[in-house]
């Protein structure tokens, strides 16, 4: 029974961590392959370190839950048994909720820069490692709905 609940939490912290995208500079949804993208060229003016907050999807909350009430129903008997995997069921969505939220929690940047037009725009995404430093030209890719910064 043991190595059953081990199996089903390790079940869902992979499938809660497989449900994270990616949202850096390069990063792209499949949907946004073929897809025209403006491209503005500007200077960066300053770079902040910023958290992305993890996903909050029923995913974590049901796996949680799952786990927890399989794990109560484990404790005592008869109507023990029930309460205990109830509680447990109830213990384990909140803390899988709070489990898929941290796995998902994202280090992220914000990016200060001035378009060639005068223009300041701020742009938040995933940290993918670039290193953007203030003064370093760089591109914004626009399709409308997402804006990226890359070099």
């Amino acid at each position: 029974m043991r190595i059953l609940n081990l199996t089903v939490a390790l079940l869902a912290a992979v499938t809660v961590a497989g449900c994270a995208s990616g949202l850096g500079g390069g990063d792209y949804e499949r949907a946004e392959a073929r897809r025209v993208m403006n491209v503005r060229m500007g200077v960066i003016e300053s770079v902040r370190l910023v958290k992305l907050e993890g996903t909050k999807s029923p995913v974590g909350t049901l796996g949680g839950a799952a786990v927890g009430g399989i794990a109560g129903s484990t404790v005592g008997g008869g109507k023990g048994s029930a309460i205990a995997a109830v509680v447990g069921a109830v213990v384990g969505g909140i803390a899988g909720s709070a489990a898929e939220e941290g796995i998902t929690r994202k280090q992220g940047v914000e990016v200060t820069v001035k378009m060639d037009n005068g223009e300041m725009l701020a742009i938040i995404q995933e940290d993918g490692g670039e290193g953007f430093k203030p003064g370093e030209r760089v591109r914004l890719l626009q399709d409308g709905r997402t804006t990226r910064v890359t070099r």
